[in-house]
């Protein structure tokens, strides 16, 4: 694959060269294994809260678009979820970026491209947070002055953005947790 198709807006997966530790340990088997720890748990609750989140948030936009929600309820709804969303996703890819990803790529250096890899989906996540935000700040401030908020427009955002979240997602899984699998949950 070339770079350009190892996009986080292009690629349908790992390439094979990279998921060698993937298909050693599949996901059916990760939870009972014995490197799979309290740490290990807790990110993946990171990405589940994650995934719910940007789904609650597509929701709301759906009962709003459906008449279903008045609109001062649904801007309050979406200033808390979309703030937290965006907040903590930030956070997290922080931390991964200059923690977990350094120490989970000297253990298992034949993947350090799939880390530059997932690193490179931080960037390009960013690029549609940014989208995210301006079009959730869009929606607040047309509610805020009573005017016609572009809703449907938010809500395309949130389906494009949920497509390239699970995709980095379920890649990034597919990378750290069998590492850690291999070699033991890192002290952090």
């Amino acid at each position: 694959m070339s770079n350009a198709d190892l996009s986080l807006e292009q690629r349908s997966g790992l390439p094979k060269e990279l998921r060698f530790l993937a298909d050693r340990y599949p996901r059916a088997l990760w939870t009972g294994h014995a490197n799979f720890g309290g740490l290990t748990a807790f990110w993946l609750d990171r990405h589940g809260m994650f995934r719910e989140v940007q789904q609650r948030m597509e929701q709301e936009a759906e009962a709003f678009l459906d008449g279903n929600v008045d609109p001062m309820v649904f801007g309050g709804r979406l200033q808390r979820l979309a703030g937290f969303f965006i907040n903590q996703l930030h956070g997290h890819h922080q931390i991964e970026d200059a923690h977990y990803f350094p120490v989970l790529a000297a253990r298992e250096p034949k993947l350090a491209r799939a880390f530059e890899l997932l690193d490179a989906d931080h960037h390009a996540l960013d690029a549609h947070l940014n989208d995210l935000t301006g079009r959730t700040n869009a929606v607040l401030q047309a509610l805020a002055a009573g005017q016609p908020a572009p809703v449907g427009a938010f809500h395309e955002v949130t389906q494009d953005f949920a497509r390239f979240l699970e995709r980095h997602l379920s890649d990034e899984e597919e990378v750290v947790v069998p590492v850690i699998l291999e070699h033991g949950e890192p002290p952090m």
